[in-house]
């Protein structure tokens, strides 16, 4: 019988093994590929090193959160802040399946995670993923502020998504519970900070009072 050739998943899966039951990377790609049945050709088919295995890691938990969230019919009729609540809580039952590799590998850049080389491409893929749930804020009328402030909304949304996952690592409450309260109340809020409409009617109520002002001199 022909050998049946090691895909992505299985070499993932394996890695993710490794650094568990080791508390360490592997010494090398041949010796990791030696020791779970698989050659250095075939690792490179799918990763350059060891850390665009670990990037692709925490990608892949994005990418598990979007197949999750397109199952469900509902979600695609969702508005913009419960699609983002909604993908919260997926990720973070996500995250929870792999928990211990998650705390292994995040534990030591708790106080700076937004600079953690591993979590590129996830900052990448939730960034377009904010972008795309085209949050209603103010119309600033500008081509460039607009790109500006847009810019600006995604990454704060990835701060405080790293701020959440700080949170999670630190909880000790049962079933993380206090990681949901913290992730309904923090999503909330912000969508109230970015809340347009009591800023939309006070600048309207502004240039009606400068037009009636202005034609009362006329």
């Amino acid at each position: 019988m022909a050998k049946k050739n090691k895909s992505q998943k299985d070499i993932i899966t394996a890695y993710m093994q490794h650094v568990l039951e080791h508390s360490s990377t592997p010494e090398s790609v041949y010796k990791f590929g030696k020791d779970n049945g698989f050659t250095e050709a075939e690792f490179y088919n799918f990763f350059g090193t060891f850390e665009s295995l670990e990037k692709s890691i925490f990608s892949n938990f994005f990418d598990n959160t979007m197949i999750l969230l397109e199952k469900n019919e509902e979600y695609q009729n969702f508005d913009a802040q419960n699609k983002l609540l909604s993908f919260y809580f997926t990720l973070f039952e996500v995250l929870k399946a792999n928990r211990s590799y998650v705390i292994m590998t995040l534990s030591s850049h708790k106080a700076s995670l937004k600079t953690h080389g591993v979590l590129v491409g996830l900052k990448e893929l939730f960034k377009k993923f904010v972008d795309g749930l085209d949050i209603q804020t103010l119309d600033l009328k500008q081509e460039k502020l607009e790109e500006v402030k847009q810019k600006g909304l995604s990454e704060l949304s990835w701060q405080q998504l790293l701020f959440t996952i700080n949170f999670w690592m630190e909880d000790a409450s049962a079933s993380f519970e206090k990681t949901d309260i913290f992730i309904e109340k923090s999503v909330k809020t912000s969508f109230e900070l970015m809340n347009i409409t009591p800023l939309k009617s006070l600048l309207d109520l502004g240039k009606f009072f400068v037009k009636e002002k202005i034609m009362g001199k006329n």
